[in-house]
């Protein structure tokens, strides 16, 4: 596919519907460590379904397992078992860059000069492919087609120091989105890229240390939320507690504001907000921005519902459950002809008769990618009897693609990045369209004109949002390493 300046970037898949990115976990001076991050993954499980792992440090000896499938697909009482010591590094993936293949699934394990060495990755480095010619210059053999496989690389040819000090030069070295676990013989080191563009928060579990992509990890296994680790910081734990370490100066903020409009779990909080608060907050303000006549507001699980109970409340129509999810569904299905394949949705979704028959329904969902799901959706409804079909979108139309590890189409599939929002209301069939506008979605993140590039700049509360404006706050590279965009910080700002 071609990038918006030229440069060739690797396909980013179907593009039907956002995929979610990966999880990760640590914990440190924890008793049974490995089923602590297993029932942590579980909670994680969202955010990625392809593979999983876990490997766990006992004596200066490491143990790891993973594979390919969800938690509970990989892993048995007796692999947890084989998983000793108190503590353990996890990880559920979804793959953005690499093959879904078990070379690619993570923890990564490695011996380098400092000992053995495992590490998960939750993110997209913008420069891997740069840096991976470099290091297969200079003699690199890799076996993977993972990115987070450069960072190991890098780690290992670092010379002079502790593991710790190669761990912080190879974060200096790699740009893009990234929440780091490595696990070392001597402690958890966790690490957040110097925009935030990931989330990552530190908790205590007893007398033990975890660290997690999201705080309902933390509730899942009991632990306390201690507070997010900041952009740019590299935390060390060990035998002497926790140290910050400032590995990159803070630069502005830019959380991707798709955690919350979508990624994350509705109980977690991330950098001090809610997720289901945010989201009800988004659909209410997308209710004053696009009020409808209706009967009925139905959200599309799971990720929707929160924005709509958010437009009911606001709009005074009753909230309804009109969408079920089928949630036995697993990651594929056998799908034995053309005409199954079409109608595959309806394995995942099934429209409530009774709700939505002889109704006007208003229908809200947290994006449109390509319009492939929710013309399906919208047809759905219509086929159980809606009268009308009135869909609202709980973000902005997205019309650029992601490069910091979430999975979207070409811009050219995207449907808004091709058609108004009059010709995508005829693309997907509904009787009417409205997207939540991009000051309103700040405004329901509680963010000031700072965080939509209008303020005076500097830190603050600031956001990703280079899918709906494509400014993006690092730097891109084409496939030859040439920079294709410069920092948008440097355009005027890119929330």
């Amino acid at each position: 596919m071609k990038g918006e300046w030229g440069g060739a970037w690797p396909d980013a898949g179907s593009g039907r519907h956002w995929h979610e990115e990966c999880g990760v976990f640590g914990a440190w001076g924890c008793d049974h460590a490995a089923q602590l991050t297993y029932y942590a993954l579980y909670a994680l499980q969202h955010r990625g379904q392809e593979s999983a792992g876990i490997a766990t440090l006992d004596g200066g000896e490491m143990f790891h397992h993973r594979g390919l499938g969800l938690v509970a697909e990989v892993f048995g009482p007796d692999d947890l078992e084989r998983l000793a010591g108190k503590a353990a590094v996890g990880h559920v993936r979804y793959s953005t860059t690499g093959a879904n293949k078990l070379v690619n699934a993570q923890p990564m394990v490695f011996d380098v000069h400092g000992g053995p060495l495992a590490l998960g990755h939750n993110g997209n480095l913008v420069n891997a492919g740069v840096l991976r010619r470099e290091l297969e210059g200079q003699g690199s053999i890799f076996q993977s087609t993972s990115d987070t496989e450069v960072v190991a690389h890098l780690i290992a040819r670092h010379r002079g120091g502790s593991l710790v000090d190669a761990i912080e030069d190879s974060l200096r070295t790699v740009q893009g989105a990234y929440a780091f676990v490595f696990l070392t013989p001597d402690g958890l080191v966790a690490a957040r890229d110097p925009q935030g563009l990931r989330p990552m928060a530190l908790g205590r579990f007893g007398s033990g240390w975890v660290v997690a992509s999201e705080t309902c990890a933390f509730d899942t296994i009991g632990a306390e939320f201690v507070r997010d680790i900041e952009p740019g910081e590299l935390l060390v734990i060990d035998a002497g507690g926790v140290r910050p370490v400032r590995f990159a100066e803070a630069a502005r903020k830019a959380l991707c504001t798709f955690e919350y409009i979508y990624f994350a779990r509705p109980d977690s909080d991330i950098d001090g907000r809610n997720v289901h608060l945010v989201r009800k907050a988004m659909g209410k303000r997308l209710a004053e921005e696009a009020p409808t006549e209706a009967d009925v507001v139905i959200g599309v699980p799971d990720s929707s519902i929160s924005a709509a109970v958010g437009y009911a409340e606001a709009a005074g129509i009753p909230y309804e459950m009109g969408l079920i999810k089928n949630k036995y569904i697993g990651r594929t299905f056998i799908q034995p002809s053309q005409a199954l394949r079409e109608r595959g949705v309806r394995l995942k979704l099934n429209a409530v008769r009774k709700v939505v028959e002889g109704k006007r329904v208003v229908m809200v969902d947290d994006s449109i990618v390509r319009g492939t799901t929710s013309r399906r959706i919208v047809q759905m409804l219509r086929d159980a009897g809606a009268r009308e079909v009135h869909v609202r979108i709980s973000s902005p139309p997205v019309r650029f693609p992601c490069y910091y590890g979430i999975d979207t189409s070409a811009r050219e599939e995207l449907l808004a990045a091709r058609l108004s929002v009059e010709e995508m209301t005829r693309a997907i069939g509904a009787d009417s369209l409205a997207f939540l506008s991009e000051d309103g979605m700040l405004q329901a993140l509680g963010a000031g004109p700072e965080a939509a590039g209008r303020g005076p700049g500097g830190p603050g509360d600031t956001f990703c949002n280079a899918c709906f404006h494509g400014r993006y706050p690092t730097r891109l590279y084409d496939d030859l390493g040439k920079h294709v965009m410069e920092m948008a910080a440097h355009r005027g700002g890119y929330s």
